[in-house]
Parts: C-alpha cells; structure tokens; sequence
C-alpha cells in the first residue's frame, strides 16, 4: 500500500521587508521536509517582490532537487520552470488548468484547489494531476466542508488523488485517509520543526 501524500504549505509570512529572515527560516523548514521524507512542498508566498520569490523558489529547489520530495510554486507556472521546481499549484482563482497543462506538459505537477464537486470534477477533466479539497477541519479563514463532502468526492472520483487540507494534524490525519484522501495539505502542522523530526 502507498504511504499517504503529505503536502506542506508555507506559511506565508515573508515580506519584502523581512525576506533575509524568513528565507532562512523556510529554507530550514524545507530541508527538514526533506529530511523527514515530505511528499511535496509548495511555496505560497504572496508578499514578496517578483525576484525574491523566484529566489526564494530557486533556494527551497537547490535542496529538493536530489530528494524525492516535489517542489511546488504557488500559482506562476513561468517562475517554477526557471526556478527548477517540479511543477506550480493553482489557486482556485488562478490560471486555467487547462491552459497550464497546454503550455507545460507532464511530467510538470499541476495541482489545482477546489472547494466544491463541480470544481473537484473540472480540475481533473482540465488535466491537474491532484487537487486540494477542503477544508475539511475548522480553521480560521474558510467555511468547513466536513469529512462527509470529502468522502463523497472521493467516492465519486476513485483513483484520482485528493488531498484534504484544513484544520489537519496527528489527531484527524487518519480521518481523512479513512475518508479516500490520497493524504493531507497542512499549513501551521506540518511547518513545526519538531513535528517534522518525528514524522522521519
């Protein structure tokens, strides 16, 4: 049986202003995402100049490259390339799937997020090789789905790999796994260095 998809998120955080440190800090997390046999990692983040994000981008590859952990570029499929990352994650909002996938074939990885069927459904027909569904856990900043949604298109799409996000940790991670999720996307869980030593 596969070992379950696990798909770190940064957090976000850097800005132009504070990039020096926090590229050190997401670089560390990167190398212990490595270390600890992370599926995929995707850089989201949205504040920074355009050269410090491809920066940033070309960094986190230089230490995945030689790894089998996949490196993932929020939404600029152009910067993934240059950079040397494995592929580019859209944004519900983002570039059309099918465009992207056009423009940059396989073996280039297109996730996509969606946050109902119809999109979950699209996404797949569109030519994304995974999709983001959730939240499937309460978090902060969206409407919860619930187990139940995400085990119903699960159910309606076998085969094609889900990946729930939201709310997710150690204590609900099989849940999701239980529910048909290929594995699970988390934001705050899986950027703790300490959580990471102990998934390894």
């Amino acid at each position: 049986m596969m070992s379950p998809v696990t798909y770190l998120i940064t957090k976000g955080e850097a800005t132009r202003e504070n990039f020096p440190q926090k590229r050190q800090e997401i670089l560390k997390v990167v190398e212990a995402a490595v270390a600890a046999g992370i599926s995929m990692i995707q850089i989201r983040e949205k504040q920074l100049s355009a050269k410090q994000f491809f920066e940033l981008n070309s960094d986190a590859a230089a230490i995945t490259s030689s790894s089998s952990t996949k490196l993932l570029v929020n939404g600029h499929p152009e910067v993934a390339t240059a950079a040397g990352a494995d592929g580019v994650h859209l944004p519900e909002d983002g570039l059309p799937i099918a465009d992207v996938r056009r423009t940059f074939p396989s073996p280039f990885l297109i996730g996509a997020s969606v946050h109902d069927p119809d999109r979950a459904r699209a996404a797949k027909d569109e030519g994304a090789d995974f999709i983001v569904f959730g939240p499937v856990f309460e978090t902060p900043e969206k409407p919860v789905k619930g187990i139940g949604a995400l085990s119903a298109i699960c159910a309606e799409l076998e085969g094609f790999p889900i990946i729930a996000i939201g709310g997710v940790d150690a204590c609900n991670s099989q849940k999701v796994l239980d529910a048909g999720a290929a594995g699970y996307a988390a934001i705050r869980y899986l950027n703790d260095l300490d959580v990471l030593k102990k998934l390894k």
